[in-house]
């Protein structure tokens, strides 16, 4: 039994590390998309247009 869970480590850690990665960009885009959209609400407030 404890043959098979060495087996199954390597890709479990490859996975959980494509997981984190994935997290971290979607969350990245999130933030920037948000930050872009208050730049731009800032903008329009003050009537600049781009």
């Amino acid at each position: 039994m404890l043959e098979y869970l060495w087996v199954l480590a390597p890709s479990t850690g490859v996975g959980l590390i494509f997981y984190f990665a994935m997290k971290a960009v979607f969350n990245a885009d999130r933030r920037e998309r948000e930050a872009l959209a208050q730049a731009e609400y800032e903008a329009d407030q003050q009537g600049h247009i781009n």
